[in-house]
């Protein structure tokens, strides 16, 4: 099929640059590289753990399995990674061309809104992004269940309505978002599959119990699992009137990026205040687009359908529930769009039949419109390529952007430059001063410039912000050490363990305070932790190789000391103690 094959070369073109592309300082690490379980590749106990947790404080398990079997398949070569995000936004792409053809049977126009999907800027974070896999691997499973729905809209036997119950578990899995997929198969019923003229609106809606269910269970283990980790800000923090003032602006910017997609950026910082000026008009602007859809909904439905697609599906991340810091996000106009574009290319479509003229010059702009998206996209996605370019153009974008000083911040830490870093970290909490990490990144800056009194501070506060923060603990605990306050220190490296048992350094470091305040069998446990949580870790089985030579274990001792030069053969002279690796 001549679109389909379009569009396949036209989205492999434009984002061809992302296989060479790095993993982020965002997320990448939670989802990624700094993720045993995923790093383990598709292990046993890998697929238990991405069943039963509630890691990065959503519940998606199949997330989690696609990202264990690019570990398992490529390791931590990123540029597969990004490969393999690429590839599903094309089949994204076919999918959508398919479903909406088998819904509409209108081909041309149904490419035209594929096109946009494929080739909008706005998509760019969502297919560039590793740690948004849940994005393009969620909405395969939703695009799945509209094409099986079509199919069943034209015959509606329950076997047929099996694929589709699937397919929306599937999605599910993927990602909690698409919990709104049952109002948009209603919306459906009414245009272009016409169902609410020849089947009763009870036995419409009574059909969808199954989906309905699903939904209903995937939104309370998502809000259980974002209470618990502490993903949903309070209302005694962000307002309920405040929360509301964001989302009508939030639903115009979002109109606004749809129609001229401009200053984009990674992360939208939300103001102390909207202007009551600016709330007032977007709530006016959203109700006269409302009124104006459903009235004109009568002749033209897919106006309507098209408008409420749009604000149904954006409703889960809005704001009214605030998850996250972000105003706004590029992600979450993934599948929205779609409902914006069919609104569009229809009603263009229909006002262009009363102009001949204009007809037949219509396929020559639609091709010029795609271009154009084509190379904004390619334009953006260059700002994708490291950490250091997302955030250098985000602050370029937005202003008071107190996470991309703060990124940006650790790319400089990382490049050696700590100066840079600091003065970001500063940055960073003079815009936002209850942002934790800023101020534990700060400390740790501050640490290498040799001033640990000023670090003793930053991470004190870091933990006044977030008494979990498990990094804070460990590096307060390690200075408190270096100044001989023992039981003080010990106090945080165990809390370090305690909120982060799954790294292999905390458990080492406890295991070398403990060795030194005499407490062996203590501290042998937490050296066996070490090494187990990270085989590799040398110092952990030379620091066991000297507990066991204590004990009159030559054997057991002379072991662990052979597995330590194993993994670093300068050990040599520095056995039979070592130091911590902080």
């Amino acid at each position: 099929m001549l679109p389909a094959a379009g569009l396949l070369v036209a989205t492999l073109a434009v984002y061809a640059p992302a296989a060479h592309f790095d993993f982020i300082n965002l997320d990448d690490g939670v989802y990624v590289t700094a993720n045993r379980h995923v790093r383990a590749g598709l292990t046993g106990d890998g697929i238990v753990w991405a069943f039963t947790n509630g890691h990065a404080s959503l519940w998606h398990p199949l997330t989690w399995l696609s990202h264990m079997l690019d570990c398992q398949l490529f390791g931590l070569e990123a540029g597969w990674h990004h490969v393999t995000n690429v590839v599903l936004h094309v089949a994204n792409t076919l999918l959508l061309l398919a479903a909406l053809q088998a819904l509409t049977g209108a081909l041309w126009r149904s490419a035209l809104v594929t096109g946009v999907f494929a080739l909008h800027p706005l998509h760019v974070e969502s297919v560039a992004w590793v740690a948004e896999r849940k994005d393009v691997l969620s909405t395969c499973g939703w695009l799945v269940t509209l094409w099986a729905y079509a199919r069943y809209a034209r015959h509606p036997e329950r076997s047929r309505f099996v694929p589709v119950a699937i397919a929306f578990a599937i999605a599910l899995l993927a990602k909690p978002m698409v919990v709104t997929l049952p109002v948009v198969l209603l919306l459906l019923d009414a245009w272009p599959l016409g169902r609410v003229r020849t089947t009763r609106p009870a036995a419409l809606v009574a059909e969808k119990f199954p989906l309905v269910l699903l939904a209903g269970a995937a939104s309370v283990v998502t809000l259980v699992v974002a209470a618990r980790t502490g993903a949903v800000t309070s209302l005694a923090l962000v307002a309920f009137p405040a929360r509301l003032a964001n989302a009508l602006v939030a639903y115009t910017r979002y109109l606004g990026k749809a129609l001229w997609p401009t200053h984009l950026a990674v992360f939208y910082p939300i103001p102390s205040t909207w202007p009551v000026a600016e709330v007032l008009g977007a709530a006016l602007l959203l109700v006269a687009i409302t009124v104006s859809t459903l009235v004109a909904g009568r002749r033209h439905p897919y106006l309507a359908v098209g408008w409420l697609w749009f604000v149904v599906t954006l409703l889960p991340v809005i704001g009214i529930v605030q998850a996250g810091d972000q105003a706004m996000a590029d992600r979450f106009m993934y599948v929205p769009l779609i409902g914006l574009t069919i609104a569009m290319v229809w009603g263009v479509a229909d006002l262009l039949r009363r102009w001949p003229t204009a007809l037949r010059i219509a396929p020559a702009g639609a091709l010029v419109i795609l271009a154009a998206l084509a190379v904004a996209s390619r334009r953006q996605l260059g700002t994708w390529r490291d950490s250091s370019a997302l955030f250098t153009h985000a602050l370029v974008v937005t202003t008071d952007n107190w996470l991309a000083h703060h990124n940006l911040g650790m790319v400089l830490a990382k490049q050696g430059d700590v100066e840079g870093a600091a003065r970001e970290f500063t940055t960073a909490t003079r815009l936002r001063p209850g942002y934790p990490d800023a101020h534990y990144n700060l400390g740790v800056a501050l640490i290498r410039q040799e001033k640990p009194d000023e670090a003793i501070a930053e991470f004190t506060r870091t933990l006044d912000l977030n008494p979990h923060h498990a990094d804070a603990h460990n590096a307060l605990g390690n200075l408190l050490l270096q100044r001989g306050l023992r039981a003080d220190g010990l106090v945080h490296l165990s809390d370090a363990v305690r909120f982060d048992p799954d790294d292999a350094v905390k458990h080492y470091n406890l295991g070398v305070a403990l060795l030194e305040s005499a407490r062996t069998t203590d501290a042998m446990a937490a050296f066996v932790e070490a090494a187990r949580l990270q085989p590799d870790l040398a110092e952990a089985h030379a620091n066991l190789g000297v507990i066991y030579a204590k004990q009159g274990r030559g054997a057991d001792a002379a072991a662990e000391y052979a597995e330590a030069v194993r993994l670093k053969p300068d050990l040599v002279g520095r056995l039979p103690r070592l130091g911590t690796p902080q």
